[in-house]
């Protein structure tokens, strides 16, 4: 790269650790334990020249709406928060109502990794509290393991026209080399073209502690066949890539990655897709 690029990570997290708020942290997670702050991040941000961050929610609880957005007010780098709500609720509409005071508020994201339903996108509710979000202008981040992405397509298909964003390439399992599976579904994904896909979360998918960079060449391979550097959205992942790596070490697999790439495209993956899919100012 000879010229440093607008960089705007696309996923992050903060949180004050809480047993109870944030039991999703298991035994097995034992690192990220602790707090992660904005403090912390912007150390690293000034260490790697990124320029903001989007700010993604680790509960789901509308009191993570603010306990982002007050991060927010408080730290100018934080450029948008994806937050949560119950999009099952009658009360829907009056909550986007609600949070269209807040122009930092951006999107937001439901964990339908850990959903054991394997059409929970697919029930009328959800499908309406999706329409009311589309009303309402909000983006809408895609958290799923790679098994579920046939279901991601039938949702797909309900709003075919919509921008959507798939976090962390849909979670394939790199440890074990899933990959044609994967590669199938996600080149189906890739046919609706407003959807793009941030890459991102790939070392905590591999053997965290014996992976290398190569490791995840074929998926990015696959991402830039299939979407196109349009489409493509950087993203740390942080904390939760301090399982497998740090911040330096994940941004260094993507930097690496893209470094014989024009500057234009890498422009578009590192900062400006992000830039335009939640319609930040910067």
């Amino acid at each position: 790269m000879n010229e440093e690029p607008l960089i705007i990570d696309s996923h992050q997290h903060f949180w004050k650790y809480d047993a109870q708020e944030y039991a999703w942290i298991s035994d097995q997670l034992a690192p990220l334990k602790r707090d992660f702050l904005p403090e912390e991040l912007i150390q690293q941000f000034n260490k790697e020249k990124i320029s903001g961050a989007i700010s993604v929610q680790a509960r789901q609880s509308e009191k993570e709406n603010e306990f982002l957005l007050d991060y927010a007010k408080a730290n100018p780098f934080i450029r948008g928060v994806v937050g949560w709500i119950d999009l099952r609720s009658e009360k829907v509409e009056e909550r986007l109502s609600f949070y269209r005071n807040f122009p930092t508020l951006k999107g937001f994201r439901h964990v339908v990794q850990d959903e054991k339903d394997p059409e929970f996108m697919l029930h009328p509710a959800f499908l309406q509290g999706i329409n009311q979000l589309i009303k309402y202008g909000y983006c809408y981040d895609i958290l799923v393991y790679a098994r579920q992405l046939p279901q991601v397509l039938a949702f797909l298909n309900h709003f075919p026209d919509t921008p959507f964003i798939i976090d962390h390439l849909a979670k394939p399992d790199i440890k074990q080399g899933e990959f044609k599976s994967w590669q199938a579904d996600i080149r189906k994904i890739a046919d609706f073209p407003k959807v793009l896909i941030k890459v991102s979360g790939m070392i905590t998918e591999a053997d965290w502690h014996h992976w290398k960079k190569e490791d995840f060449y074929p998926y990015l391979d696959e991402l830039v066949l299939s979407f196109g550097v349009e489409r493509l959205c950087y993203g740390s992942d942080w904390p939760v890539c301090n399982l497998a790596g740090n911040y330096s070490l994940q941004w260094n697999i993507v930097k690496s990655y893209f470094s014989t790439f024009n500057l234009s495209d890498i422009n578009k993956v590192m900062g400006l897709n992000t830039q335009r899919f939640y319609h930040l100012n910067v």
